[in-house]
């Protein structure tokens, strides 16, 4: 009879404890602190981003952004080359340049001040085109902000920055890219 007891002891308290035990922390919608690429060469350059939900098919708003190191002069034209296989529509409605602020521990990316600018998207969509008014200065924090519907398909996206600086010679540069990664639902 004491052993019966005993072990329906041993039994309550290990439920108890199963159910006080800490519940294991989800991932977050940031990039990770060890990027892998096939192909890392001197040519590829890492920009910082934020996005709000990484499972495919939901809606995440995207924070593409660019910071004073990442580019060295003013920015009168902004390009953001779309890998092929994102299959999202993207509506010029939908983007925004911004000034940033940038998150971190203490602190979520956002948005602080909208820099007025035109917004074009190239017919298959793979390009999005943004030009200021006025030419964006080097000295600020800025980024991309989207509002959009991850993609159906898990894995990695590398979105790509363009710009052309002010000047005579319409050329536009390579700033770096964004690794994406979207994850299965969860």
């Amino acid at each position: 009879m004491a052993a019966m007891a005993g072990i329906a002891l041993g039994t309550l308290g290990a439920g108890l404890l199963g159910a006080s035990a800490p519940r294991s922390a989800q991932a977050q919608g940031t990039p990770g602190l060890v990027e892998f690429r096939w192909d890392n060469s001197k040519d590829y350059r890492r920009l910082y981003y934020f996005i709000t939900d990484t499972a495919r098919l939901k809606r995440s708003e995207y924070y593409l952004l660019l910071r004073p190191k990442d580019r060295n002069t003013a920015i009168l034209k902004l390009s953001v080359v779309v890998p092929q296989n994102f299959d999202v529509k993207i509506s010029p409605e939908d983007v925004q340049l911004c000034f940033m602020k940038e998150g971190g521990m203490m602190s979520r990316t956002g948005c602080k001040e909208k820099i007025p600018a035109t917004v074009e998207i190239s017919k298959d969509g793979r390009s999005i085109d943004i030009f200021p008014d006025r030419p964006v200065s080097d000295e600020r924090t800025i980024g991309v902000y989207m509002n959009i519907f991850n993609p159906f398909n898990i894995g990695m996206y590398q979105f790509n920055a363009l710009a052309q600086a002010p000047g005579d010679v319409p050329f536009a540069g390579y700033l770096g890219s964004w690794l994406i990664q979207i994850d299965p639902t969860n």
